[in-house]
């Protein structure tokens, strides 16, 4: 599995839910709302999934070994962590004021 794009589609602030992540895996299967949440001691990737019939909530799609899910987390994690520093300089920057010239 080759992870070939991800897209962190929508932040939160004030909630566990921190973000709203699609995937590219070999630039042939799209997967959409992943999630990364905010546990009691880390953050961790849920995969989307949807309530049956009896009110349980199931995978849609999941990594079926312990390594591909390892590293699809860390793969996400990493962008999310690389998109939230971009944000933080992209609000610095227009925070800062233009040099006088």
């Amino acid at each position: 599995m080759n992870i070939t794009d991800i897209r962190i589609r929508r932040t939160y602030q004030d909630a566990r839910l921190k973000a709203l992540v699609s995937i590219t895996i070999d630039h042939d299967l799209a997967v959409h709302d992943i999630k990364v949440i905010e546990g009691p001691e880390r953050l961790f990737v849920a995969m989307p999934s949807r309530k049956d019939d009896n009110g349980v909530f199931r995978d849609i799609v999941h990594p079926i070994t312990p390594e591909a899910r390892a590293n699809l987390e860390k793969a996400i994690l990493s962008a999310y962590h690389e998109y939230l520093q971009r944000m933080q300089a992209e609000a610095q920057g227009a925070e800062s004021p233009e040099p006088a010239e």
